[in-house]
């Protein structure tokens, strides 16, 4: 009980049908991206520029030759959703990833959505809609660099849900590995309150999991999460903060999100 009084009180209400809360200065957050990654000996490689903006992968070598393992992370393709940015930069600081762990990173996906605080890009699409038959430039850009990586163990899109009732992840495990959603909600539910509700996004939900039981080849709408599944990974997790908390908590729930599964690897 005291755990549901305390997400309630930590609602903001900002939230009128958009998302109405905090912005960022997405140069300055990108900037101290490139720095952070620069200083831990990650790579970095442009693989798209418009309006003064560059997009860039980073990429980070394994430092163990035993029991290697790839993951990419990728987030800010809406740009409603600054949380997912901070995250990253948060992580970049932190620097502890396991010496086993090989991994590539994109940041930020619509730098151009958060200077207009808008989940599409500046042409009015949702970047996050058009994996499959793609005509954005931005991921047309990004699927061309993905192609030119190995495959990957796992994969994390960092989002927000302006709606949510509290954090919630999207888990693809076809192949049925042994799952990190239950180890991601149990370590979230410390910093962040968990979307208990039994339907989410108009799909069945367990404690914060939704296990959507989709054949992307019935979509014409890809996410990137549906290009990462059927040409890249066999696991893929897209994780959802509510942007209706304050930022601290939305940043630190991803953030725990990631790092539960990158230490589980």
């Amino acid at each position: 009980m005291a755990r549901v009084f305390w997400a309630e009180k930590g609602r903001l209400g900002k939230n009128l049908g958009k998302y109405l809360g905090e912005t960022i200065d997405i140069r300055a957050v990108l900037e101290d991206a490139r720095a952070a990654a620069e200083r831990h000996g990650w790579s970095s490689e442009v693989f798209y520029e418009h309006d003064g903006f560059k997009l860039f992968g980073l990429h980070r070598e394994g430092r163990s030759r035993t029991n290697q393992k790839r993951m990419y992370l990728s987030t800010g393709i809406h740009g409603d959703e600054p949380a997912g940015p901070l995250a990253a930069v948060k992580l970049l600081h932190e620097d502890r990833w396991p010496k086993n762990l090989e991994l590539w990173l994109c940041p930020c996906l619509n730098p151009v959505g958060f200077t207009l605080n808008t989940r599409a890009n500046i042409g009015g699409l949702d970047l996050n809609r058009g994996y499959l038959n793609p005509v954005a430039e931005e991921i047309i850009a990004h699927i061309a660099w993905l192609e030119r990586q190995p495959k990957f163990d796992l994969t994390m899109m960092l989002h927000e849900d302006w709606e949510s009732h509290g954090f919630y992840l999207y888990e693809q495990n076809p192949e049925r590995r042994p799952s990190f959603a239950e180890k991601i909600i149990e370590a979230v539910e410390k910093v962040c309150p968990i979307d208990r509700s039994e339907v989410i996004e108009g799909r069945p939900a367990s404690g914060g999991i939704v296990r959507p039981n989709i054949d992307p080849r019935s979509r014409p709408d890809w996410p990137e999460a549906f290009y990462l599944i059927t040409n890249k990974t066999c696991q893929s997790y897209t994780i959802e903060a509510p942007s209706d908390f304050p930022m601290p908590v939305r940043v630190n729930a991803l953030v725990a999100a990631v790092n539960t599964v990158v230490n589980s690897l």
